[in-house]
């Protein structure tokens, strides 16, 4: 059955079109994203509490993926030690061909069906974790390779893919099925279907820190401080907790080192 991520294009003769036709068409594309997404909330749902529960018993979130797939796991992971002070290691992304693969693609690194579990194996996994596996096509051997392997040892298994019935899918306790249909370039799974990983990526990953406590009302209260914009939005979070005046916000705030502690410290007093 051919996959809908690899059916061609409804749009035809790219090359003739004027530089607005051709963003047009790619933004209509683009708006068909989301309800694709909103189809399948149910199935995030269900994946996101199952990744809270494993990670209050310990358990880590792995990403694994090859190309587009795998670099989105990859931003996913390193940006929650700074957005919400998540400890390193609490959720990894790997990607076929090892960090290399990162910015150059890795000949044939995908289709090593034991490649994956071998990487994964590099962090010592545990019942605990959770495996969740990203690939537009859903039939990437790196990706189901490990998560076949991972599920017979017990540890739990999501994706988030862009067809149905798929190789990769069929070894996931939580699958996410996302099916945004034919690319605007035929096959060119980067363009919606990596927007649609990206966005799912987004979903749960933020909803799993909430859900763990790293977020109070709406404020990203325990960011790490790496950079003089953030010191400057703690001043302010710490300020709207406290009633202080920015200047000595911003000194508790450097001193605490992140706005939760700041506010704690100064309602301790």
């Amino acid at each position: 059955m051919e996959k809908v991520t690899e059916k061609t294009s409804k749009y035809r003769h790219l090359e003739k079109m004027s530089t607005i036709e051709l963003l047009t068409n790619i933004n209509n594309e683009d708006k068909t994203v989301p309800l694709a997404i909103e189809k399948v909330l149910p199935n995030i749902e269900r994946a996101v509490d199952a990744i809270v529960d494993r990670m209050l018993s310990g358990g880590r979130l792995f990403y694994l993926g090859a190309g587009t797939s795998g670099r989105l796991g990859i931003v996913d992971a390193s940006e929650l030690p700074p957005t919400f002070g998540a400890e390193k290691g609490m959720v990894l992304g790997l990607i076929a061909g090892g960090d290399t693969a990162i910015r150059d693609a890795q000949e044939f690194a995908e289709d090593n069906e034991q490649g994956g579990w071998q990487d994964v194996l590099a962090f010592n996994p545990k019942p605990a974790d959770f495996i969740m596996g990203i690939a537009a096509s859903g039939s990437t051997p790196y990706v189901w390779g490990a998560m076949k392997i991972a599920r017979e040892l017990g540890l739990a298994t999501g994706c988030i893919v862009c067809n149905e019935g798929s190789e990769v899918a069929a070894h996931a306790d939580f699958p996410i099925e996302v099916v945004v249909g034919p690319e605007f370039v035929t096959g060119s799974t980067r363009m919606k279907s990596g927007t649609a990983q990206k966005l799912v990526l987004n979903m749960i990953s933020t909803s799993v820190m909430i859900k763990l406590g790293r977020v109070e009302d709406n404020k990203m209260v325990d960011m790490q401080l790496t950079n003089n914009k953030l010191v400057d939005r703690g001043s302010k979070m710490v300020m709207q907790g406290t009633g202080l005046d920015y200047e000595t916000a911003n000194k508790l705030l450097l001193k605490h080192g992140s706005v939760r502690a700041a506010v704690d410290a100064f309602k301790a007093r």
